[in-house]
């Protein structure tokens, strides 16, 4: 089975990427201004987050393979499988969960939701998460004391330990943005196989953060590589101007990209330490980039081409990552067949 991304579509094109046939489409996202009457039949992450650098107010991102996929819902969680892949969307409102004194809104929706994805794993045997892509309003605000993102990361470790998952070593690859507003969106890959964690030798990995980031590290791993019939594919997080666990070039966006895409560049080469296939290249990665001020986005533009060059396909969208102190995030894909093996 072959899964391909479709990254930069505008919704214009959507019916002529799917022309061999919308039960091939695994799932997507759509990234941008919402589009009243857009209802495809796989599950969608809307990301309420405007892009920049683009004539047209939305765009969609969709994985399609050359198998027919089965449908289904569960507990909220909309979610496609093409075999032993499957992929899955959840949007948990945080008014419907009551804060206490010890648990936050948002630390309980964050709980339940992986507890929701982890219970649809379990039931479909195919209980391990590659890739997760999370979304939250307002992520660097502190509430009751203790930041958004923080609240977050102490939910969804709850859940990750609860269901017997750990929280280091292999967890799945990540990245978590905030917006102006919405619910918690949560969009996830998993498959039968265990996916291969790859860490960034210039970084302490994140759930080995020390305590002055929150009372629980983040969950993810740098990226991951995992296996379909005959494909490999290449996971990046989302990734940052951080060396070791402090962020570095504070208010300098240009430090900031360089020395964000120098960590990529640090993964990619751990990755092909790692991978089954021929080593992947920086200029073929399929790359989203966030940008916390709009103002930055030339600046950063520019950077990036001097960088990889002007032909590389990147998505740029406006929102707030995860340290009040970091100005962009950078994360990535690619893929390549087993056929093509050194």
């Amino acid at each position: 089975m072959n899964l391909q991304l479709f990254s930069d579509l505008p919704l214009a094109d959507l019916p002529d990427a799917v022309a061999g046939g919308a039960d091939r489409v695994l799932g997507g996202a759509r990234l941008g201004q919402a589009s009243p009457g857009l209802a495809p039949g796989w599950p969608v992450q809307a990301i309420a987050a405007p892009l920049l650098g683009k004539p047209d107010d939305s765009l969609q991102e969709i994985w399609r393979c050359d198998a027919a996929c089965a449908a289904g819902e569960s507990e909220g969680i909309r979610w496609r499988r093409a075999g032993n892949l499957l992929y899955g969307v959840i949007e948990l409102a945080e008014a419907d969960f009551s804060p206490t004194p010890a648990v936050s809104a948002l630390q309980a929706a964050s709980a339940e939701a992986y507890r929701r994805i982890f219970r649809l794993l379990d039931a479909q045997r195919l209980p391990n998460l590659w890739r997760v892509w999370n979304y939250l309003a307002g992520i660097n605000q502190e509430v009751d004391g203790l930041e958004r993102y923080r609240q977050f990361n102490i939910g969804r470790q709850d859940a990750f330990l609860e269901f017997r998952r750990g929280a280091t070593g292999n967890v799945p690859a990540a990245c978590a943005l905030g917006v102006a507003e919405g619910p918690l969106s949560i969009a996830f890959m998993a498959g039968d196989t265990p996916a291969v964690p790859v860490e960034n030798p210039r970084q302490v990995s994140a759930y080995n953060y020390p305590a002055e980031y929150g009372p629980r590290s983040p969950t993810f791993s740098r990226a991951a590589l995992v296996y379909l019939p005959g494909q490999e594919i290449l996971f990046i997080s989302g990734t940052a101007s951080i060396v070791g666990h402090r962020t570095v070039h504070p208010d300098d966006v240009v430090g900031q990209c360089r020395e964000s895409l120098a960590n990529v560049a640090a993964v990619v080469a751990e990755a092909n330490r790692l991978a089954r296939t021929t080593a992947y290249g920086l200029d073929e990665l399929s790359y989203r980039v966030y940008v916390r001020q709009a103002e930055d986005f030339p600046l950063v533009r520019e950077t990036l081409a001097g960088l990889i060059g002007d032909t590389v396909e990147i998505v740029y969208v406006q929102a707030d990552i995860c340290r009040h102190d970091l100005l962009l995030e950078i994360e990535a894909m690619a893929s390549h067949t087993l056929e093509t093996c050194a």
